[in-house]
């Protein structure tokens, strides 16, 4: 068994090789909750099909982003950093989701940017 990694505080990173070491494990740890996410995309694109819902709603887009802006105040992220890497994140998955929901064989994995 494996030891879990060393978290250090950023105060307690007394080089820029500390620093990006702990920079790199929140990457990794963003990179498998955007992995999560998008199993959850995948059941909601099942769920939609199923009972007939667009891609897109407005709604619950606009939802989540105000759940995600107070989560940001809350724990003293950047709120605007927080709402826009959000909104991409889902224009994204929405992309996803319409051409699943349209019949595509697969969605691109390529960025529209």
């Amino acid at each position: 068994m494996s030891n879990p990694p060393v978290r250090r505080l950023p105060e307690a990173c007394n080089s820029m090789e500390e620093l990006r070491v702990e920079i790199d494990r929140i990457d990794a740890e963003l990179v498998g909750l955007i992995a999560e996410r998008a199993r959850f995309i995948d059941r909601a694109i099942v769920l939609k099909q199923r009972d007939r819902l667009p891609a897109y709603i407005p709604e619950r887009v606009e939802e989540v982003v105000a759940n995600v802006r107070r989560l940001a105040g809350d724990l003293g992220a950047p709120e605007h950093v927080v709402e826009t890497v959000w909104r991409v994140m889902i224009d994204e998955f929405i992309a996803i989701e319409s051409g699943r929901l349209a019949g595509a064989a697969t969605a691109p994995d390529v960025p529209r940017r």
